[in-house]
């Protein structure tokens, strides 16, 4: 003979599990990150109301009200936004390995066979390889030398394209 549990039972073990799911989703999100200062963004636009028609005078505003280090939200994007020398240089000297990686995207994996080319691969042993070879081949004097031609004939078209005179105006159509 089965033995079956009473109708209540089950109700009770639904209600937990609801109540213990939601309490976990409610601690994950209340989580408290180590983020920088910044306004609070709307749910589908972000701060991209907040942004002017001269983005950099609108960042600059912003920052004297959060400080020269901020989180701002473009869309569904978190970005941290430096706006002073200090920040300039804590990006782009002190920990300039940390951002020298590219988003991995699937026109990167796609085109470049799986990020295995000098623009997307990760920083690394492999990418500096890449590098050298493209500064020694690529760029070296010889090379530059070999391709003068070819600059002083685009010198010599852009000279021609911008020395002649513009044609004459067409008249309205009645």
């Amino acid at each position: 003979m089965a033995m079956e549990l009473p109708t209540w039972a089950s109700f009770l073990g639904v209600v937990l599990a609801t109540v213990l799911f939601l309490k976990a989703v409610l601690r994950r999100s209340r989580r408290k990150y180590n983020l920088p200062p910044g306004p609070k963004p709307w749910p589908i636009i972000g701060n991209l109301d907040l942004m002017g028609a001269l983005p950099h005078r609108s960042i600059h505003a912003l920052s004297k009200k959060y400080g020269p280090l901020m989180q701002l939200q473009f869309g569904s994007f978190p970005v941290v936004v430096g706006s002073s020398v200090e920040m300039a240089k804590f990006f782009l000297k002190t920990h300039d390995v940390v951002f020298t990686d590219r988003p991995k995207t699937a026109a990167g994996k796609y085109t470049t066979y799986n990020y295995r080319d000098i623009t997307w691969s990760p920083y690394g042993a492999y990418w500096r390889q890449a590098r050298k070879m493209c500064l020694t081949e690529l760029f070296s004097a010889k090379r530059l030398e070999s391709y003068e031609y070819i600059r002083a004939q685009e010198v010599r078209a852009r000279c021609c394209a911008t020395s002649t005179p513009p044609p004459p105006p067409r008249a309205a159509a009645p």
